[in-house]
């Protein structure tokens, strides 16, 4: 395979799962490591990728990746994450929703619940939930972010102070080592604080590639969170942390049942 071809194709693979790995590459391309450094080198001067240890992410920036390409990542865990969340959620609850193509995975899971009121300030939320007639939606309205069909701003918090909930269900861009929850939007932040102010309880929805990118904006924090679904062991600092907070942590591993696996 010609190296075009091969750097191309490596492309693809970090888009899909989050990150990609030098010793699994080589396995793959049958070709030697350096050769594979060397490709992930050249697609990281190119702006593509960030080296990391072992291999290479995602390039994080102060713009968030495309809602085509983040929808297309790591579908199988965020598949478990959201099983898992949602068997969690009882019948009759009142829920928020938030942003995010995980927590759009959770919606797709509660097309069976009965009884509930969700409010969200994600359109595609209320779309997919739309199809469970056992569900009353209210849209928060707000500033339409047309990259990904988020509402935010002002108003967006002014309609969820009216609200209590029974359990906020949040997403996040990127979390970092001492276990702050990160975005790309800034007009997020009141809109995440309101949430975690008039929940009674918060469940962060997010996989492991959260752990290995970055983004410029303070939205919260693992201490504020009771539950955290998540795809792959937490480093041991966050986990430590976590244990700290008592923040719950349910690892889920995507080619297993999610309620066997979820652990406290």
């Amino acid at each position: 395979m010609s190296q075009s071809f091969r750097q191309r194709d490596i492309l693809e693979i970090a888009r899909a799962e989050g990150r990609v790995r030098v010793e699994d590459l080589v396995t793959r391309f049958g070709v030697s490591a350096q050769t594979i450094r060397r490709d992930l080198s050249e697609l990281a001067d190119s702006g593509w990728l960030e080296r990391v240890h072992g291999g290479a992410v995602l390039r994080s920036s102060v713009t968030n990746i495309g809602y085509e390409d983040r929808r297309d990542t790591n579908e199988a865990a965020k598949a478990a994450i959201a099983e898992a969340c949602s068997v969690a959620i009882p019948d009759g609850a009142t829920l928020f929703l938030g942003i995010g193509t995980t927590t759009e995975a959770v919606a797709a899971h509660l097309l069976g619940h009965r009884e509930l009121l969700v409010v969200t300030n994600n359109i595609n939320v209320a779309n997919i939930l739309a199809a469970n007639r056992e569900c009353e939606i209210v849209l928060s309205g707000g500033r339409l972010r047309r990259s990904d069909g988020g509402l935010v701003g002002t108003l967006t918090t002014s309609v969820l102070e009216q609200f209590r909930f029974d359990v906020a269900v949040i997403g996040c861009s990127a979390i970092a080592e001492d276990g702050e929850l990160l975005d790309f939007d800034f007009q997020e932040v009141g809109v995440s604080q309101s949430i975690i102010r008039r929940a009674r309880a918060t469940w962060l929805v997010a996989d492991h590639s959260k752990f290995e990118r970055s983004a410029p904006v303070r939205v919260g924090s693992l201490r504020d969170v009771d539950r955290f679904f998540t795809s792959a062991p937490l480093p041991e600092e966050v986990l430590r942390l976590c244990r700290d907070w008592g923040t719950e942590a349910h690892v889920v591993a995507p080619e297993a049942e999610p309620r066997e696996r979820a652990a406290g």
